[in-house]
């Protein structure tokens, strides 16, 4: 065995998106508020956005790839006013309408938990039958169906089960708890980690086929989202990896589950890119799939506003890590910045860590890297809720290290910000938003030539779950091979 490390690159990452209005009342936040007032939902449902709406929507055009993020400055807000320019498909993905998605669901059940009205099946069956990545394999275990009137009855007879709604309140199915004494395995439960499984499974087919790469070549998985997969003896084991895995054909894989809340994904790709550079796989993929939880999170803030409930899609990503090839970008492993545990919580002890010591260690300065992509969440579903434009206070407190290392003066703060930040674009999916949605968007420009560096940093909320005062954060540099 070579005792040589070789360069790790990213070879590739594909995004998924599902518009899931009839979702939303599962939402965390939602589910919480009309239980406490079921009358609500007469509002709720008010203001869900029909799938053009979503699919027009551009800062979901801009995490599929067909709009440049520093470019969203260009379009008047509020955005979503804006109803041109509706696609399904972008350069680095798809946003998928509300009733394929229930498709993919039950696609994904290897145990029968879903039920899906007969011919509402048929009517998916014949929308998913023309998708590019579905086979007919995949249209088999839709099965035919059940009736309306046998659905309807077991949600009367059995209160363990949740009914699946579409935007206008329409029931086209249910779900099944999979023990009656069991939490873990609860009917909301088993619905959060079946559509992660499903928006995971969805954009690692698109990345798989869209690079060209044969599943069976795929030797590791490492899932980074935030689902908690188990029993009630072992409530969060996994191994959502290796179901993906199976679900995308890579029967040659094996795989694991990395937990970090919104670090998730970056803690994933720095262990992926270390796997390839010790040589012990050749290529390995990270997944992340979506948050059911967070859907809705923000909705009072937008009823209050008067504005359509924009967490209203459920987001995947998959990214291909391999040996250096030549061109694709380089994962720096030089550049990894930590936040340790003797590091301090506040954001400037956070800062220093993730982006001022890297950038000491390699003899960069600030300016140096092109853009910096850190928490990505859409200012227009945070802000009305009174959160914030998160992106922007982070952008404003790497520009104020780089000026207290006088590497720019205290009035270029806001020039630095637009250079080397940008506005905020993802659906607030919690790990995915953590700089995720911009490697798109970074590789196309390195490819080209017109981008040399971009880092990209994360940061998690470890005190939410109750086992320490601690935050969390990681990042690196990615590097261009193109002259």
């Amino acid at each position: 065995m070579s005792q040589t490390l070789v360069e790790p690159v990213i070879r590739g990452v594909r995004y998924f998106l599902a518009h899931t209005p009839g979702l939303v009342r599962y939402g965390s936040k939602p589910e919480r508020e009309l239980g406490r007032d079921p009358g609500l939902i007469t509002a709720l449902s008010a203001h869900l956005r029909a799938y053009e709406a979503a699919a027009a929507y551009p800062p979901n055009q801009a995490f599929l790839g067909s709009i440049y993020p520093d470019d969203l400055r260009t379009y008047g807000q509020p955005w979503f006013k804006i109803s041109d320019g509706a696609r399904r498909w972008g350069p680095h993905g798809e946003i998928m309408p509300e009733e394929e998605f229930y498709g993919i669901v039950k696609i994904c059940d290897a145990f029968d938990l879903i039920w899906l009205e007969e011919e509402f099946t048929g009517t998916v069956r014949n929308a998913l039958a023309q998708h590019p990545h579905i086979t007919a394999a995949d249209l088999s275990r839709l099965g035919d169906g059940f009736p309306l009137g046998s659905i309807e009855s077991k949600l009367k007879a059995e209160a363990q089960l949740l009914p699946l709604y579409l935007r206008d309140g329409r029931i086209v199915g249910c779900i099944h708890a999979a023990h009656e004494e069991d939490s873990s395995l609860a009917a909301d439960v088993l619905l959060e980690n079946l559509t992660c499984k499903a928006s995971a499974t969805m954009a690692l087919r698109t990345l798989l086929a869209q690079t060209g790469t044969d599943p069976q070549a795929i030797e590791y998985v490492l899932n980074s989202g935030e689902e908690a997969v188990g029993d009630r003896y072992q409530r969060g084991g996994g191994n959502l990896a290796k179901a993906v895995a199976e679900m995308c054909g890579s029967t040659l894989a094996t795989g694991a589950d990395i937990k970090g809340f919104c670090c998730g994904p970056v803690h994933a790709l720095v262990l992926a890119a270390g796997l390839v550079s010790s040589r012990i796989f050749q290529q390995v993929v990270v997944i992340g799939g979506c948050s059911l939880a967070k859907l809705g999170m923000k909705f009072q803030g937008h009823l209050q506003h008067d504005q359509p409930i924009l967490e209203d899609v459920l987001a995947g990503v998959a990214i291909l890590i391999g040996a250096d090839d030549g061109h694709s970008a380089l994962l720096r492993l030089d550049s990894v910045g930590r936040h340790t545990v003797g590091a301090g919580s506040s954001q400037q002890a956070i800062f220093e860590h993730l982006v001022a010591k890297p950038l000491q260690q390699l003899n960069l300065r600030f300016q140096d890297i092109d853009k910096y992509a850190t928490e990505l969440h859409n200012p227009e579903v945070t802000e009305p809720a009174g959160s914030g434009n998160v992106p922007l206070l982070n952008y404003r407190v790497i520009a104020s290290l780089a000026a207290l290392r006088k590497e720019i003066t205290p009035a270029d703060v806001g020039q630095f910000v637009t250079v080397h930040g940008m506005p905020g674009f993802s659906p607030t999916q919690g790990h995915i938003a953590s700089a995720m949605p911009f490697l798109g968007h970074a590789l196309e420009r390195m490819a080209a030539g017109t981008m040399r560096r971009a880092m990209f940093l994360a940061k998690g909320s470890l005190f939410l779950g109750r086992m320490t005062q601690m935050a969390d954060g990681l990042s690196f540099i990615l590097e261009s091979q193109s002259p």
